[in-house]
């Protein structure tokens, strides 16, 4: 059976900008969830206990937003964008109460979980729609607003987080959620219109537990053993072994599905396996950096928390420029190869040069090298989005750009852990390094000393300096790795391909002609 699509008029400009505000919202929400709760975490644990579980309530809402990613791309495109945002809204603001009402710590991980399906489906949803009714010549602009939020989200969410938790409550970390997220709702209802789909619906379910088991072995793992068991240890080993078997049968089984979650036909597209790719690495470097950069301000330097997170705005104003003039660059110019090919030796370069600074550096030179790297970022990620989106047919938009933000958080999620690893294996050498012939209090290792980043300033001069030279190494060994990585994102970035952006919407290309038939 042919697939059908009720014609859909073209939206003034008028009518773009409310809808991409009630996106905004609804991307500034599942964003500031990532990372808001970090500074809230030690007033939970005071309240709940159950310390050796805290690391949960964050990758929790990680792992279930980055697997949930594919599946909403793909329904979205079986069954329409707009009640399947609304319904990704809806999931979050209630697993957002649920979380503030928790009763104790198995709860909260639980809801955040929920949360972050929730989460995931607004992250990539948001970016979707955008591809359905802006045009693609217009639509690099719009990709830097929308870029622009989840930078600010990143940097204002410890903030806001540690804000609301002394303020007020941790509880409202979560509630503030309920009029937003009713705001997002109520904005995309008024004004979204897009195509009505008219098909024989097959969700290949199959494919998407294989994805999904495979996804979060590998992210168990990951996070496991940096974190706990280590990378020999028989679980983690079992584990990556499990994330390979389904993969593979994933595979086998996207080769004969008639609906794929994530379809193969995708990576046959000039450039679009490259472009994924260039967003994996980038994620892993941009997100390895951002949250190891208050380490290094609140433990090497000696700032509070909240300082620390001020410290940050250089980076995120950079990003946020950087994401704003490429976005009106490719709009003007109609070319967006060029920008990853610049960006990610700018972004290099900035890592590197984070990977020189120490415990004496001043705000002014940490703050240039933020700018560099934040910038070359900037110009990174939005046009990789617009890239994949311009790359795959119009019935798989959904799920191109559900893999455009998949791979970037995948990668994220996996650099944070296999950094923290490093860095944990640099520092705890540091100390013995360090601390060789230093007689230290009765009981105390020197892997303790550093547990505490917000105590090493209260230690005795001997210690805090043998400390902070320690750590300040690990940190910057960590900025230099991420260097690399960033360096593997240029040579891929030239095998992106260019290809004519188009100057009418999808809604409507799509409405001018019958759909594809699904295969």
């Amino acid at each position: 059976m042919t697939d059908t699509v009720a014609p859909v008029p073209e939206m003034t400009h008028r009518q773009r900008q409310v809808i991409i505000i009630g996106l905004m919202t609804g991307l500034l929400l599942a964003a500031l969830d990532g990372t808001i709760v970090a500074t809230a975490l030690p007033t939970i644990v005071g309240e709940f206990g159950g310390i050796d579980r805290l690391s949960w309530v964050v990758t929790a809402y990680l792992v279930a937003s980055t697997t949930s990613m594919p599946l909403f791309g793909k329904i979205s495109d079986l069954y329409g964008r707009k009640r399947v945002y609304q319904a990704a809204i809806i999931i979050f603001i209630v697993a957002s109460v649920l979380c503030g009402a928790s009763q104790n710590i198995e709860q909260l991980i639980a809801f955040r979980a929920l949360q972050g399906i929730g989460g995931g489906g607004l992250f990539v949803l948001t970016f979707t729609i955008v591809g359905d009714i802006v045009p693609a010549r217009e639509r690099g602009r719009y990709q830097g607003y929308l870029s622009s939020t989840f930078a600010l989200a990143s940097v204002l969410g410890p903030l806001a987080g540690g804000f609301i938790t002394d303020e007020l409550s941790w509880r409202w970390v979560f509630y503030v959620n309920l009029p937003v997220g009713i705001a997002a709702l109520v904005a995309t209802t008024i004004v979204l219109k897009l195509p009505r789909m008219r098909t024989d619906h097959s969700l290949d379910i199959a494919g998407s537990v294989l994805l999904v088991t495979s996804i979060v072995a590998c992210l168990l793992a990951t996070v496991w053993a940096s974190t706990e068991y280590g990378w020999s240890a028989p679980s983690t080993i079992i584990l990556y072994l499990l994330s390979i078997l389904t993969l593979v049968a994933f595979i086998a089984q996207e080769r004969r599905a008639p609906e794929p979650v994530l379809p193969l036909r995708m990576f046959n597209r000039a450039g679009f396996g490259a472009s994924v790719l260039v967003s994996f690495l980038a994620g892993a470097a941009m997100f390895g950096s951002i949250v190891y950069l208050p380490l290094f301000f609140q433990g090497v330097q000696g700032k509070g928390a909240t300082n620390a997170g001020l410290l940050l705005l250089p980076l995120m104003l950079s990003l946020t420029m950087g994401s704003l003039v490429t976005g009106r660059l490719t709009t003007y110019t109609g070319r967006y190869r060029i920008y990853p090919i610049i960006g990610t030796p700018i972004a290099t370069l900035g890592l590197y040069l984070l990977s020189t600074i120490e415990p004496s550096t001043s705000r002014l030179e940490s703050g240039v090298y933020m700018v560099i790297m934040g910038f070359g970022i900037g110009m990174v990620l939005p046009v990789l989005t617009l890239a994949i989106q311009n790359t795959v047919e119009a019935r798989d938009l959904g799920a191109g750009t559900a893999a455009a933000n998949f791979f970037r958080t995948l990668g994220g999620t996996l650099g944070v852990a296999i950094l923290g690893t490093i860095l944990n294996s640099q520092l705890n050498s540091g100390l013995d390094e360090q601390l060789a012939g230093i007689e230290l209090p009765g009981g105390v290792a020197p892997a303790d000393l550093a547990q505490d980043p917000t105590g090493i300033a209260s230690l005795p001069d001997t210690l805090r300096d043998a400390v902070t030279f320690a750590l300040s190494d690990a940190v910057t060994f960590a900025f230099l790795i991420a260097a690399f990585v960033m360096l593997a994102a240029f040579v891929v970035s030239f095998f992106i391909r260019e290809v004519e952006l188009k100057s009418a919407s999808t809604t409507t290309t799509m409405s001018e002609q019958p759909a594809e038939p699904s295969s």
